[in-house]
Order: C-alpha cells, then sequence, then structure tokens
C-alpha cells in the first residue's frame, strides 16, 4: 500500500541528510518534490498543498531538535503531519449502550461491500463478539448468496428473505430477530450503487432511520483515486457517516485517497482491507500510516499480527528484540516462521523499518515461498555458533555454507548483509523513537 509514495519520499528524506541546519531553500527544493509525490500518489489537491503549507511554517529555519540531525527532524515533522491529516488518533468503536450495535455498511456497487461486511463479522468475533448479518442487498440478488455462503463460513448467522420484502422491512425484522437470540452485533449489507443515484439514497437514508446504527461505514476501493472522496462527500451528506473502510489496499500502490478522505471530508479511515482473505481487515491507525509511508516501518503492526497468528502465545521477547537490534540467524529463522503465519511475506516486508523501501518493487513483487526455502537452505547450513554470532562469518566459513546450501558465496553475501541491514535499521529507529519521545516530553 502505498508503496510509491513511501520510495519517493524515503528518497528525498534521504537528499537532505547529515545537514546541520536547515535553509529555506533546501525546505523549498524538498517540499516541491513532496507535493509532487502526493499529487502522483493521487493526493486530494487542497489536502496536498495545505500539507506542504504546514511542513514549510514548521521546517523553515527550524534548530535542530535536541539531537535529532536535519533530515531526523524532517522526518519527524513530515510524520506528524500525516499523522495529522490521516485523523490524529484511531477512534473508537462506537459501541451501544446495550446490544446489539448496529453496523450500517454502505458503498458503489464493485466495491466490495459485502465481503468487507463478513470481514467485520470476523474482526468482531476476534473482541469476543457475537454478530449477526442483514442481507438488504435485494438490488443484486447474487448479494444474498454470497452473504449466506460467507456467514455459514464464519458460524455467523445471515437474516435474509427472497419473496419481495423491502430492504428497510428486512432490516427492521433483522434487528428484532437480532435481539430475540441476544446476538451483540448486527451488520446490515446494504445494495451497493453504480453511482449515487437519488432512490438507493432515499432507501438507505430509510434504513438508517428504521435502525438507528451506532456506525455507519462507507467502503471504498482505494483504487478509484479521487473519485473516492467524492462518494464520501456524497453519502455523508445523507446519512451521518462515522467512517470509511478503503478496500484493495494492498493492490493499489498509490493509495493517495486514503490520506484525502478525513481531511477533505472530515471522514476518518477506521478500517483497511489488505488481501482477500476473510482475517485481511486491519483497524486503521493513522501514526502506524504515517509511520511506513515515510519508511519508518510498523513494528506495533508486526508484533499484532504476531499476537495474532500465535493466538496469544508470548511475543514480548519478538518485540525487544527488534527494538534492541539483537538480531541473528535463529531469529530470523523465527521470523521467517512466524511469517508464514501472519500473512502473505511482501506484505511483512513492507512493515520492516528501513527495509521495505530499500527492496526494489519488482524484486519485491518476486518474493515468494521459493525464495524462503532458498534463504533457510543457507541458515541450516551455518553451525549454531555461526547463526547466533554472524560476525565470525569469514570468506572460508562463507564457501562452506554456500557448498551446503547449495547456492553461490554471493547470495550468502547478501543474506548477512540484509542482516546487518536490518540490525542497523532496527537500532537507529529505536533510537530515533526514543529521543522524539523525550522531545516531546519537553516541548
Amino acid at each position: 500500500m502505498l508503496d510509491n509514495l513511501t520510495r519517493r519520499l524515503a528518497n528525498i528524506l534521504a537528499s537532505i541528510s547529515n545537514r546541520g541546519r536547515l535553509s529555506e531553500d533546501d525546505v523549498n527544493t524538498m517540499l516541491r518534490e513532496v507535493r509532487v509525490a502526493l499529487l502522483e500518489a493521487d493526493v486530494n489537491f487542497k489536502v496536498a498543498k495545505d500539507f506542504i503549507a504546514h511542513v514549510r511554517e514548521k521546517a523553515v529555519g527550524e534548530d535542530v531538535f535536541a539531537s535529532l540531525s536535519a533530515d531526523q527532524t524532517i522526518i519527524k515533522i513530515v510524520r506528524d503531519e500525516l499523522t495529522e491529516i490521516l485523523g490524529a488518533e484511531a477512534p473508537k468503536f462506537n459501541w451501544g449502550n446495550e446490544p446489539p450495535t448496529v453496523i450500517l455498511m454502505c458503498g458503489l456497487q464493485g466495491s466490495g461491500k459485502t465481503t468487507t461486511c463478513a470481514k467485520l463479522a470476523k474482526w468482531l468475533i476476534a473482541q469476543g463478539k457475537k454478530p449477526m448479518m442483514a442481507a438488504c442487498d435485494i438490488q443484486r440478488p447474487a448479494a444474498v448468496k454470497q452473504l449466506e455462503v460467507l456467514g455459514e463460513a464464519l458460524d455467523v448467522p445471515v437474516y435474509a428473505r427472497t419473496d419481495g420484502a423491502s430492504p428497510v422491512q428486512i432490516a427492521k425484522e433483522a434487528l428484532a430477530k437480532c435481539r430475540h437470540v441476544m446476538r451483540d452485533a448486527l451488520i446490515v449489507d446494504t445494495a451497493g450503487r453504480l453511482h449515487v443515484d437519488e432512490p438507493l439514497m432515499d432507501e438507505l437514508v430509510a434504513i438508517f432511520r428504521a435502525t438507528n446504527p451506532q456506525e455507519v461505514f462507507l467502503v471504498l476501493d482505494s483504487t478509484t483515486g479521487q473519485e473516492a472522496v467524492n462518494v464520501a462527500e456524497a453519502f455523508h451528506e445523507r446519512v451521518k457517516v462515522t467512517g470509511a473502510v478503503f478496500t484493495k489496499l494492498d493492490s493499489d500502490t498509490r493509495g493517495g485517497a486514503v490520506l484525502s478522505v478525513r481531511a477533505a471530508t472530515g471522514v476518518p479511515v477506521r478500517f483497511v482491507g489488505v488481501g482477500e482473505q476473510i482475517e485481511a481487515l486491519e483497524p486503521f491507525y493513522p501514526d502506524r500510516m504515517a509511520q511506513r509511508i515515510i519508511g519508518m516501518g510498523d513494528v506495533l503492526g508486526i508484533i499484532e499480527k504476531a499476537e495474532i497468528a500465535f493466538q496469544g502465545e508470548n511475543v514480548e521477547d519478538l518485540e525487544k528484540t527488534m527494538k534492541s537490534g539483537q538480531f541473528d540467524f535463529n531469529l530470523m529463522l523465527q521470523q521467517f516462521k512466524m511469517m508464514r503465519k501472519m500473512g502473505p511475506l511482501q506484505n511483512i516486508l513492507k512493515m520492516i523499518p528501513g527495509l521495505g523501501a530499500q527492496i526494489p518493487e519488482e524484486a519485491l513483487s518476486a518474493i515468494n515461498e521459493k525464495d524462503v526455502n532458498r534463504i533457510e537452505a543457507i541458515i541450516f547450513s551455518m553451525t549454531p555458533k555461526e547463526r547466533s554470532n554472524p560476525d565470525i562469518i569469514n570468506s572460508s566459513r562463507r564457501k562452506r555454507i554456500a557448498r551446503g546450501a547449495g547456492t553461490t558465496v554471493e547470495e550468502v553475501n547478501n543474506l548477512i548483509k540484509q542482516l546487518y541491514t536490518m540490525r542497523r535499521s532496527m537500532k537507529e529507529l529505536s533510537k530515533m523513537q526514543s529521543r522524539m519521545g523525550k522531545l516531546g516530553r519537553r516541548r
């Protein structure tokens, strides 16, 4: 997600490194490139303009903060401004005072709305809730069947009628049924629209009034670019949208609409879809997304995925190791084992600080299980001492390891280099976060 913008910003920020003070010319040159990068990522023009103005105001003539270098100062300013336009803090889920909590789902046809209903049900189950779904999209008969199939796979009941009942009637009956069977939440799937049209908007308003939902989620296709902002504005005018859910974010390397919706419409992004699997729905955290966009990775995101993959097993050691930079080949093997449970490797690699932005896009796309198997073969060809202390792997040892793994010395060299890069990046990130934290307390 947002891969192109991440790479562009990483290169731009690297170009101002090792400078003791930022001149106005330095800042203006950098911001011109940042502005182009934002617009190429399909960020709304006004949002990009305001963002640049705020960064310029804070950066021009700014003394280097504490022990941060000039490039680290800019990174902090850019990160803070990105976090601000993304929403500063993630809103808490608006649970009803008494069950069931009603979540109304709306959006254009083809945005992935029905599938997102099931993904949200899966997320609710993970929160300890007992959801139910209502099939109110009678415009597309296949949508009712699709929701029923998804509900059966999740063991989540679906209320549906195919006898000509109106969507409003179905929604009312579903709510009554949900109360009767004592379910915690009702997810209402409404008709998708090819475009924003009045009859279907009136229908949505009627369902809204009939169910009085605590949450109204607008499902948006991230690949539609700036049209997503226009759609959000149109829906928000008719029903009070409490959050946007962006789908297909894993397949859109631009994704600038995610940066634009909240700033342009006031509608916060609440969830993002990052794959086709039923588990591939993530709560949206503005601060984490800002860090990922500027290449600082998402260590907390990796930790959370690991906790889910291991179903509550203790992964505190992983967090401590990643932050300390004490990373060896034994831990790399452990990471691969965990990654296989955490989803596509490409997505996980993008979350590792300092790594995602450095790997060429074509190389990242080519990564597959065979590559991991080859890396594991190299590591298994090492002695236990070599795995725990890579510094002792000299030229003769590298030749032996390559022979044992059936590969070349060059591949062994590249793997060792990658280990040191990851170790260094994690250490630097931990130090920077510590300094920024101290600076924030001082200011």
